[in-house]
């Protein structure tokens, strides 16, 4: 079916192949490339749509969020579109994260919103609970164990979720992780809200959340970050009983849900959902970080590491700490530091908990020499001298990994070539003048890298996030860019001989037609003009 979207269209369902609606006229394919297939939901500020770009290769499913203002006065359409434009930006700029859908684009039509992203495939949280019944305290940490790290990220970005609920963490089929889904409640932390519209508008009640679900402090307009925890505590009663929020008894006194005698876990569990759960703000956990720390997860790393981290295709003994993690967080941080800390240390092998502590002490080793400046190397790692005059020192994979996971963003001049690091998470870290020859860093998020002068002589980066990269009189030559996104990233006097951009997105990139020229571009590179095509 192809479904019309113009406003008083009295029969909206069309045939598939269907060019123009057969009841209103209106063309079918938004912006000359989406088709509209069916409703996904509906709600007072618009609704949500499956759809279907029909100029991608393959025509691929996406979702299509319709804003539909109230009323067409002035200065409620500004407000509206000041409220999209920032919807859309804070998107953008999350959607990195692997485990929260693209925004793929936005547009104005007709006075009229909308947003496109990544269409995600699974079962919501609320629909397995229906299906399967409910979890019980193990299921509910494993849970835990993957949505917290998810949260710390967004709040790590000031945004604020405002509608953590059951129906918006949805399982993906393809590798069972979970996505958090509608950002259309979203509140960017540090931006002041609208609040001065006429109590009038449509606006004013925006995006509050979902009751129940909702802390007091939220539904009266001003959420914080621990609005969003705990929203998550309402969620992980819902999996312990199939209850909502509207189904549960309150204390007529305090506000608070009735919880404890629906539900059967362990006294400490028990406690830190009571503290996730608080009515009083000052009185609740305040950060994801937190909540990690007090559930007291070490039982559970296994499974909690395989959670945090992308699927590794088959092991290698020289990562240890998981080489495919696309985004480091506090939380996995803390994981991998409680897993260091308290496996046996009889273990011999380059996988076991004593190899990974004897990295970890050369790791911590060569950052206290650094701090210190000092002239030596140290650890088990050689010491060598780059031009700078500072002494560098050759990392291995994990220790790149360590390293970057307690905070430390400098590589610079480091020899770290051949290394595989995939699918890591370094933004802002420093590789200026580091030999990165050959290194692995596919599917890598590496936005506001400084590669300035780096060597990067047949890199594998393809996939990796380059957005506002510096890779100034970097050497790129041969290395493999395809469907890398480098929009704005500064590429001047690199050197891009035979470098492969076929399907990278250059839009706004600082580049010659020179450079261009000597590398390898297909039909699907984006020029920094924003226009597709290899000539």
């Amino acid at each position: 079916m192809s479904y019309c979207l113009s406003p008083g269209c009295p029969n909206p369902e069309n045939l598939i192949d269907a060019v123009t609606c057969q009841a209103c006229g209106s063309p079918l394919l938004l912006r000359g490339r989406y088709r509209v297939l069916h409703a996904l939901g509906q709600g007072g500020f618009g609704a949500t749509y499956l759809s279907r770009d029909e100029v991608l290769p393959g025509q691929p499913n996406c979702v299509i969020k319709h804003l539909r203002p109230n009323t067409t006065a002035p200065h409620i359409m500004q407000m509206a579109r000041e409220l999209f434009e920032r919807e859309a930006e804070t998107l953008g700029r999350i959607g990195n994260h692997p485990q929260i859908p693209r925004l793929l684009d936005y547009f104005e039509s007709s006075q009229e919103f909308y947003l496109v992203q990544e269409y995600v495939s699974g079962s919501t949280i609320q629909q397995e609970v229906k299906r399967h019944g409910c979890m019980g305290e193990l299921k509910v940490k494993h849970f835990l164990s993957e949505v917290l790290p998810i949260l710390d990220y967004i709040h790590s970005q000031q945004v604020i979720h405002r509608d953590i609920k059951p129906a918006n963490l949805i399982r993906r089929s393809h590798d069972q992780k979970l996505v958090l889904i509608d950002f259309g409640a979203v509140k960017n932390h540090v931006q002041t809200t609208v609040t001065e519209a006429s109590e009038n508008t449509a606006f004013t009640s925006y995006a509050i959340g979902t009751p129940g679900f909702a802390p007091p402090e939220q539904m009266a307009m001003r959420p914080v970050f621990a609005s969003d925890i705990y929203a998550l505590g309402v969620t992980c009663l819902y999996m312990f009983t199939g209850l909502t929020p509207k189904d549960l008894a309150y204390d007529p006194m305090t506000g608070e849900m009735l919880w404890q005698k629906h539900v059967n876990v362990s006294d400490h569990f028990s406690s830190v959902l009571s503290k996730m759960l608080e009515i009083s703000v000052r009185h609740r956990y305040q950060t994801a970080t937190e909540v990690f720390h007090a559930l007291d997860l070490e039982p559970y790393l296994e499974s909690l590491n395989s959670s945090m981290t992308a699927k590794r295709s088959s092991p290698s003994p020289t990562l240890p700490l998981s080489s495919s993690s696309t985004v480091i967080s506090p939380a996995a941080r803390a994981a991998m530091a409680i897993q260091a800390r308290q496996r046996p240390k009889e273990a011999t092998t380059l996988n076991s908990p004593e190899s990974i502590r004897q990295r970890s002490e050369s790791v911590r080793s060569i950052s206290n020499s650094m701090s210190r400046g000092d002239s030596k190397g140290r650890g088990t790692n050689s010491g060598t001298t780059s031009g700078r005059g500072a002494t560098t020192a050759r990392l291995d994979a994990a220790s790149v990994q360590t390293y970057y996971a307690k905070g430390r963003r400098d590589f610079a001049a480091h020899h770290l070539e051949m290394l595989q690091l995939p699918r890591l998470d370094l933004t802002e870290a420093t590789f200026h003048q580091a030999n990165l020859k050959g290194v692995n860093l596919q599917g890598s998020t590496l936005t506001n890298v400084d590669f300035g002068r780096a060597n990067l002589h047949g890199a594998n980066l393809r996939d990796a996030i380059l957005v506002k990269a510096y890779m100034s009189n970097a050497d790129l030559q041969d290395a493999d860019l395809r469907g890398a996104d480098l929009r704005n990233a500064y590429l001047l006097n690199a050197n891009l001989r035979g470098t492969n951009l076929g399907g990278a997105n250059l839009t706004g990139a600082k580049i010659t037609p020179e450079q261009l020229a000597m590398a390898k571009t297909n039909w699907m590179t984006v020029k920094p003009n924003g226009k597709r095509g290899s000539s």
